[in-house]
């Protein structure tokens, strides 16, 4: 009785498949496919990876034999951020071979993203196995194919052979759930020729206004106060003003004086008009006299009026000639500061609207010729991953595509102009840009994260399985913004890792690096 417990709990063990294990013990998949069939990379377990739309199936499971248990390590992952599916339920179901279907459910194990179903086939034959997979907002059917249920466990251990070689760099589930990583199928996508050129982000020529002092003289502030970088102002906005600079004898005390004559004349102008209306009502002198009068009455006032204008222009810190913006946008550049004394022509601030900017490219002439009609370009900025992309009669707008080659840089320019919605980028600033020249060209096309620099070669990991990878020497063609095609080394439908490519790699170096856990 012992002897027989001992062997019914040793073969249970052994059934129930994946328990917590080394990763040297843990087998290894198949190529990935939307379909895959069922491997024995152990002479004894086999695995399958299969994908929907929404999920991946990374599954593990003893040969099937009728009347025995069969435990399954199912790993799900959701393909919308790679991460485990942590709820849910998976049913596995036996269908077809002219039997019953048998279908067994379980909900997520104590490790996030593995489901545990055993199911004891009753019947013998080739079966389908189907995983049906129910989660909140996730319904998806994982058809792994045609799998033998053997009549006995004699027949099962005939039909499994040896045990076989690992395939791959092993990269676990627990791994890929931990870290960040993605994978997708090499997709053959018409890409659009381009050519490498240095260019600026600059403000739009009419986007773009110099306020200068137009003439010598002192600045003052503005009723908003003194201009600084960053301030938005509108057009026609006073930004600041300019006390011109008294010339030869002028100071305030001639001006004073000025004005004190201009009004004593104003005056005696005055009486001599009311003087001389007063004769002409009684006919003692004539009309003339009298316009004489008034003209030299209004002379004087103008004389008063000018006298204290030029006063003004040095009194108060209304006073000056006003300073005014042309345009409405942004200060980008003070060159000058409140108090100052400014010559003619000086510039005192830089306004530009950076709502809308442009990319001005520098074809060199060696690639002009490849240029038939710019239909957009692609750059990133420093520190950032993204690429911008911009594409003509969408979301950019060819201002110019110069048709004279520079004397001295030997360069055609290129003027694409778009929105720059916050501000995101900043005038002035050089990037390394793609000019697409208008070509396109078909051909088998991967995210340019895909591809490692290792010792010198272009490396993409393929994903064979669900947790075996293979490194793979490829040779990049032309590139279309963020993706890059493939000439050789790669083929249309095979999976590559899109993030965490360099995790792979550090994985088939130093596996000790990423750590070795593997829950089942």
């Amino acid at each position: 009785m012992i002897k027989t417990i001992a062997i019914t709990l040793t073969l249970a063990l052994t059934l129930a498949g994946c328990s917590r294990h080394d990763d040297a013990d843990h087998p290894h998949d198949t190529a990935a496919s939307e379909k895959s069939a069922a491997e024995e990379p152990h002479g004894g377990d086999l695995s399958i990876t299969h994908y929907t739309d929404a999920t991946e199936l990374f599954v593990e499971f003893p040969r099937l034999v009728k009347g025995e248990e069969a435990a399954f390590a199912a790993h799900l992952t959701k393909l919308a951020d790679f991460s485990a599916l942590a709820e849910g339920t998976v049913v596995v179901a036996l269908t077809g071979g002219g039997s019953p279907d048998e279908k067994k459910s379980a909900r997520m194990s104590d490790n996030p993203g593995i489901f545990r179903p055993v199911i004891t086939p009753r019947y013998s034959g080739t079966r389908r196995l189907v995983f049906y997979v129910h989660a909140p907002g996730i319904e998806a059917v994982h058809d792994a194919g045609e799998v033998e249920v053997y009549e006995n466990k004699k027949a099962a251990k005939a039909a499994a052979g040896p045990p076989g070689a690992d395939a791959g760099i092993k990269y676990t589930k627990e791994q890929q759930w931990k870290n960040v990583f993605a994978a997708e199928p090499v997709r053959e996508l018409a890409l659009r020729e381009s050519v490498s050129v240095n260019a600026v982000l600059r403000p739009r020529p009419a986007g773009e206004a110099h306020v200068s002092a137009p003439g010598a003289g002192l600045l003052r502030a503005g009723p908003r106060g003194f201009p600084q970088v960053g301030m938005e102002v509108q057009a026609g906005q006073v930004i600041a003003f300019l006390l011109p600079r008294m010339g030869g004898e002028t100071d305030a005390a001639a001006l004073d004086l000025a004005i004190a004559r201009a009004r004593i004349e104003t005056e005696v102008a005055r009486r001599d008009r009311e003087r001389l209306e007063a004769l002409y009502a009684v006919e003692a002198v004539a009309e003339k006299r009298v316009r004489d009068a008034r003209q030299r009455e209004d002379l004087a006032r103008a004389e008063l009026t000018a006298a204290q204008r030029r006063a003004g222009t040095y009194a108060g810190s209304s006073g000056g000639i006003p300073l005014k913006t042309p345009i409405a946008g942004t200060v980008v550049a003070v060159t000058a500061s409140p108090g100052a004394a400014v010559t003619d022509g000086q510039a005192i601030a830089h306004i530009a609207d950076l709502g809308r900017i442009v990319l001005e490219a520098k074809v060199p002439e060696s690639d002009a010729a490849r240029v038939s009609t710019p239909t957009g370009a692609f750059f990133r900025l420093d520190g950032d991953e993204r690429f911008v992309v911009l594409e003509v009669g969408k979301n950019a707008r060819l201002i110019a595509f110069g048709g004279l080659v520079d004397r001295e840089t030997r360069t055609v320019p290129v003027i694409l102009e778009f929105d720059n919605p916050g501000q995101r980028f900043r005038a002035g600033t050089n990037v390394q840009a793609n000019l697409y020249t208008g070509r396109v060209a078909k051909a088998p096309s991967v995210p340019a994260s895909s591809l490692v620099d290792d010792a010198g070669q272009s490396v993409a990991f393929v994903q064979l399985g669900g947790e075996s990878f293979e490194r793979r020497v490829v040779q990049p063609g032309l590139r279309d913004g963020d993706r890059v095609a493939i000439t050789r080394g790669l083929k249309t439908g095979e999976r590559v890792v899109t993030k965490g490519a360099y995790d792979v790699r550090l994985s088939a170096a130093a596996p000790a690096a990423v750590g070795h856990g593997h829950a089942h």
